[in-house]
């Protein structure tokens, strides 16, 4: 297995391509369709996966990949304490609206803990990515690179950042009680993480059904980049479980 950082730089291609066959479908009127959790997918959905998995398989040969429409698919391998998630176009929703706020997500997973990821938003052409050790970057579409760390809560208060198009409000207000909220923002798939990532919020709450492929990639960012995500008990969240559904969490940057 190549060391992160190099593997780092061999997954960031594969995603940009990715990213152009999404934007090609995204140019188009495209067809939406419904999954049997009644979610929508596209072709672009299924062109990005189709990529996206034999590339890995090409960089890392026997190591398995959980992706979105194969495990929508029922195709989902038995893993061991290494594997992929690959979220091909995270917010279908967003992408549907046609808001610019989707991403493709890939992430390397050890011992249940996000160690790599590259979260791409496609219509901005920005590429997060991170990994453990080596901290976490912006890139921009000629592929400059800039750090990104989380900060340190303002003394004025917390910007909380919360799903544009999924969410609890309720819940949300409950959690948020008795602490000092500046302000909110919204942002679809896994820019949330990133916003936190890159210093410009503090806080993602979720309170709902999320799937590891939707956050291991953001997590293994944010981690990199200083942060955390938890349950709400305080547990960080684990990967790898048998259904790979996640248990409301809460994503945060630096909290001394």
């Amino acid at each position: 297995m190549l060391p992160e950082l190099d593997l780092l730089d061999r997954i960031i291609p594969i995603a940009r391509a990715a990213g152009t066959i999404v934007m090609e479908v995204y140019a188009t009127e495209f067809k939406v369709e419904g999954k049997g959790d009644a979610s929508p997918v596209t072709e672009a959905d299924h062109r990005a996966e189709a990529l996206v998995l034999p590339a890995l398989a090409r960089i890392t040969p026997g190591l398995q990949v959980v992706s979105e429409e194969a495990a929508s698919a029922g195709r989902i391998p038995v893993v061991a304490e290494r594997f992929w998630l690959v979220d091909p176009l995270d917010g279908t929703r967003e992408f549907v609206n046609r808001n610019g706020e989707f991403t493709v997500n890939i992430a390397l997973v050890e011992r249940d803990t996000p160690v790599l990821g590259v979260v791409l938003a496609p219509a901005s052409g920005r590429l997060f990515a991170g990994a453990a050790g080596a901290g976490a970057f912006v890139e921009d579409e000629s592929g400059r690179r800039q750090a990104i760390t989380c900060r340190r809560i303002p003394a004025t208060g917390l910007t909380v950042v919360s799903s544009r198009s999924h969410g609890d409000l309720a819940a949300l207000d409950a959690f948020l009680t008795g602490r000092v909220v500046a302000s909110h923002v919204t942002a679809g798939s896994s820019l949330k993480f990133c916003l936190v990532a890159g210093g410009q919020a503090d806080l993602y709450p979720r309170f709902g059904r999320t799937m590891e492929w939707d956050t291991a990639a953001g997590h293994a960012i944010l981690r990199a980049a200083g942060g955390c995500v938890t349950d709400l008990n305080g547990a960080e969240l684990r990967y790898g479980k048998p259904d790979f559904a996640n248990p409301h969490f809460v994503a945060m940057g630096r909290q001394e």
